[in-house]
């Protein structure tokens, strides 16, 4: 493969975060500007933000304004976005304006107090709640009471698990596996150990996914800055993108999505094709896990293992723990490290592991990470490589 794709001449040079917390008694600006100051020493001259004001109403999205950062910071950009939520990573769009010479170093941060919503709420934020008329993609979700992704991404798993057999039983080792990596995470939500056992007894939320399959809603900023592969030799620490890619599969619809077991193979495939690494060289994986089954999704999208075949790849846990054939999410993934949104958490740890500086949880000698972002009928997926 050449070295002249776009992601090739950009490095991620920076992450950080604010103090992580089912709730924390701070703005969402001011996580926001602890996030961008712990990333970068000098912000560089881009600044960028995600996702955008179209989804800044929600409850729990409260990412701090661009105007607002900008003023904060004191500094002066000669690029800026700001995007909604969509089917890329997080730092597709500044990567594409440093490749071009548009920004020599940008920063993007995704800041969210869902735990804090949830507790004004009296429960998860149900979002679009608001919303006095059934319109648009509401039209078909509302009246069902179709409101909370959960809702959306149930029936999606009920078929996945009716077509390949994959039990309950299999499905808990991935958030088991994961709490176990939270516990060596001192940023994580939730560390107490999680069984089995746990798992099964716990609450069903929307069959046939229970209270452990969800993420946590959490209080918290994170932020990565993305500069000129040129300027690396004068970094601490960068990591390169080898390929990313994004793709909308199909009709852009959850509740009209053609085919309900296969989830993210588009982005996927299009990003394999952009490298010559494989599966096989990936070193630890942190992958999208909104909920369990996206994780699921993910492993088989990815070609971790066939299709249908993820439920066995996973179950005892072996496979995805540290020391294992593949690692995953090994901060504790969204399911017990907390819900940082959009792959924000993921690429943040895919960095430290990278890097050699993931602490207790450091996989040895990781050379190669993937990590991919949502889990429907858009997706997000990238390889990042030690520098």
């Amino acid at each position: 493969m050449g070295t002249d794709l776009f992601e090739r001449r950009v490095v991620i040079s920076g992450v950080g975060q604010s103090v992580i917390g089912r709730q924390v008694d701070r703005s969402g600006l001011a996580l926001t500007i602890d996030a961008i100051l712990a990333a970068v020493e000098d912000a560089g001259r881009g600044l960028a933000m995600f996702p955008g004001g179209g989804v800044a109403n929600l409850p729990g999205y409260a990412n701090g304004n661009l105007y607002e950062v900008q003023d904060a910071l004191g500094i002066t950009t000669t690029w800026r976005q700001g995007i909604v939520e969509g089917m890329s990573l997080p730092f597709y769009g500044p990567a594409q304006a440093v490749a071009t010479g548009q920004a020599r170093h940008a920063v993007i941060w995704r800041t969210v107090k869902e735990g804090s919503a949830s507790r004004n709420a009296g429960g998860r934020p149900a979002y679009g709640s608001t919303k006095p008329a059934a319109e648009g993609p509401l039209a078909w979700l509302l009246p069902v009471g179709m409101l909370s992704p959960v809702c959306q991404v149930a029936p999606y798993a009920a078929r996945y698990m009716h077509d390949y057999g994959v039990t309950r039983e299999q499905l808990a080792w991935i958030p088991v596996t994961q709490r176990a990596h939270a516990a060596l995470n001192p940023d994580a939500v939730y560390t107490s150990p999680l069984t089995v056992g746990d798992y099964l007894a716990a609450r069903m939320i929307s069959s046939p996914i229970c209270l452990y399959d969800c993420d946590v809603p959490a209080d918290g900023a994170t932020a990565i800055v993305v500069s000129a592969a040129e300027t690396g030799p004068d970094l601490r620490a960068p990591v390169r993108i080898e390929a990313m890619a994004g793709v909308v599969e199909g009709r852009p619809s959850w509740e009209q999505w053609e085919d309900m077991g296969r989830v993210g193979y588009g982005a996927a495939a299009a990003m394999w094709a952009r490298t010559d690494l494989r599966p096989g060289d990936v070193d630890v994986a942190q992958l999208y896990d909104g909920f369990t089954i996206e994780a699921v999704w993910w492993l088989e999208a990815m070609g971790f293992c066939g299709t249908g075949e993820a439920g066995a790849f996973v179950d005892g846990g072996t496979r995805i723990a540290l020391g294992g054939e593949l690692p995953l999410n090994t901060w504790g993934g969204q399911l017990s490290g907390g819900r940082l949104h959009a792959a924000f958490g993921h690429t943040a740890e895919a960095v430290r592991q990278l890097r050699g500086e993931a602490g207790h949880r450091q996989v040895a000698g990781a050379e190669v990470a993937a990590v991919t972002n949502v889990g429907g009928f858009e997706a997000g997926a990238a390889l990042l490589t030690r520098w």
